[in-house]
């Protein structure tokens, strides 16, 4: 067992502490394929342009056989508080963090691909706390950060039909489980679009959301009057609809076939997600600019320890056709912030002419795609601006 959750309510709406416990032998193990890795070829380029370069994957691999240490990671989840409980026959794991303001409101915050709740780790403390860093405590929130199912070490759907509509509603339920009916929701990737549909259709008490990455493709009626900003954003979209997009669709029509050989192979793990922490980050040409080396094999571990490849692969199976949809303008009020080097950016212009209701917009000039991981400072005084006009 990787992980138990210590069951204080009997029922299939209890709410039960976890706790993550790693047995020594599966470290032992990771070391030995660590070990016995088989290494391919150069190949005739140096730079990134073919994936991964063989000696920055090298680098990293060595640190994580000889100088990681997963127990500081793993301490950090149990001291900061886990807890499971099971939604629609599925068990759910997320991390609770109540504040100690009388005055804070609950936010949800969802990652998405290939993240996880590591990436939330710099923001608990001021966003719960920000008398002790430095802020109002007026501004404090209630955090709730849910593992998104067959990611982490939430279960992985034995059925079809978890898709990103079917989690927004999950989520729902879990805010409402825990007793909170009026709330927050704030997500980037996947949770960009699960936070979407949250505040589209109002569900469980949703008052406000934030979203971290936002595209709207433009009406044909916008087409003769963009800006050179907006002409910037939509080649930046179709860079990543030719160049950067092979991992999707290969992700949403044969993940299991995939997840064969991410599952088997840690290196392989490791380098999937290791390019794309390189392309959608603000960095100077390795990931390690942008995001620290441990934390890193942090997020990685929590895809390679509970066997996660093929089943956070299947999202895209189940919900890839959702992702481009446009919003409504339909729900609760938006706020939306854009970081330079995340892989879609919009305009303010070009999303509100869908009907959205934009209660906050800000365009940073610094972060990529993984926005409270990379720029937590940013992102902390994002979600007190924006949801702080609507409380």
């Amino acid at each position: 067992m990787i992980a138990e959750a210590v069951r204080d309510v009997v029922g299939p709406e209890a709410v039960t502490p976890f706790r993550l416990h790693v047995p020594q032998a599966e470290i032992d193990r990771l070391h030995r394929k660590l070990d016995d890795t088989r290494w391919p070829d150069d190949g005739p380029v140096g730079d990134w342009s073919q994936g991964v370069p063989r000696p920055s994957l090298q680098r990293l691999c060595a640190y994580w056989r000889h100088e990681y240490d997963w127990r500081r990671c793993e301490n950090w989840l149990n001291a900061v508080g886990q807890f499971q409980t099971e939604i629609d026959g599925l068990a759910i794991h997320f991390l609770h963090v109540r504040s100690p303001s009388p005055t804070a409101r609950p936010l949800l915050l969802t990652h998405g691909w290939p993240g996880s709740v590591l990436e939330f780790r710099h923001v608990i403390g001021p966003l719960t706390d920000p008398a002790t860093h430095g802020g109002d405590p007026d501004d404090a929130f209630h955090l709730v950060i849910p593992s998104l199912p067959g990611f982490g070490f939430s279960a992985s759907p034995a059925v079809e039909g978890w898709d990103l509509g079917r989690i927004a509603e999950a989520w729902a339920v879990l805010m409402n489980r825990l007793g909170y009916n009026r709330w927050f929701a704030q997500g980037g990737d996947w949770g960009s679009v699960i936070t979407r549909m949250m505040g589209e259709r109002s569900l469980g008490g949703c008052i406000g959301v934030h979203m971290n990455m936002a595209f709207a493709q433009p009406r044909p009626e916008d087409m003769d009057s963009l800006t050179p900003a907006e002409q910037a954003f939509l080649a930046q979209a179709a860079h990543y609809d030719q160049q950067e997009s092979a991992y999707a669709r290969l992700q949403s029509t044969r993940p299991q076939t995939l997840g064969y050989a991410l599952t088997d192979s840690p290196v392989g793990q490791a380098a999937w997600i290791y390019e794309k922490l390189r392309s959608w980050t603000d960095n100077d040409g390795e990931p390690e600019d942008a995001l620290a080396i441990d934390e890193i094999l942090d997020n990685i571990m929590l895809y390679w320890l509970p066997a996660r490849a093929a089943s956070s692969a299947r999202l895209y199976w189940e919900g890839f056709s959702q992702a481009f949809a446009l919003p409504t303008g339909e729900g609760v009020p938006t706020g939306i912030s854009i970081y330079p080097r995340d892989i879609l950016r919009t305009s303010r212009r070009l999303y509100e002419g869908v009907g959205v209701k934009v209660a906050f917009w800000r365009e940073h000039t610094r972060g990529g795609h993984f926005a409270a991981w990379e720029e937590p400072d940013l992102f902390v005084a994002d979600m007190r601006d924006c949801f702080g006009a609507l409380r």
